[in-house]
């Protein structure tokens, strides 16, 4: 099943690829590998903002890091010319948490970042990780994901 089917049958949409917000570009090329500048958590109404653990609860961290998830696929998809079925395999994620000093469970709201990888790339989306607290974001965003890619 490609990509965009398996997208399609989870009713998932990809938003446009982000544009940069300041002197860097969204993704660069070496070889087969494809690194993917951070991308925010946001959605159609815009910025997902807020601290993890004040303003937000682990699940709506959890929410807002499934939706960086989609800019990261969002952002290969405009790397490999608009086919995803370029995509070899997600290689390394780190993300980043806007979350109080006191606030533990960082693992718990990446992980719908990569929850969301694996479920639309299956094997191809496992991947290597870290997840990082942050004491503040740009823009006061609640989430900011990076990846690295395997592409074609």
């Amino acid at each position: 099943m490609s990509i965009d089917a398996r997208l399609a049958e989870l009713g998932l949409i990809l938003p446009d690829a982000p544009t940069p917000a300041a002197n860097y570009v969204p993704y660069v090329k070496v070889g087969n590998v494809l690194y993917v500048s951070g991308q925010m958590s946001q959605d159609e109404n815009g910025l997902i903002t807020g601290k993890v653990g004040a303003d937000l609860d682990t699940e709506a961290g959890a929410a807002a890091a499934k939706r960086c998830a989609l800019s990261l696929l969002a952002q290969v998809r405009a790397a490999c010319d608009g086919d995803l079925n370029k995509l070899v395999r997600v290689v390394k994620l780190t993300g980043f948490v806007n979350s109080t000093p006191d606030f533990t469970d960082q693992p718990k709201v990446i992980n719908g970042c990569s929850d969301t990888l694996v479920e639309i790339l299956g094997d191809k989306g496992r991947h290597a990780r870290s997840a990082v607290s942050a004491g503040a974001l740009p823009l006061n965003v609640a989430v900011e994901s990076e990846g690295i890619f395997e592409i074609e």
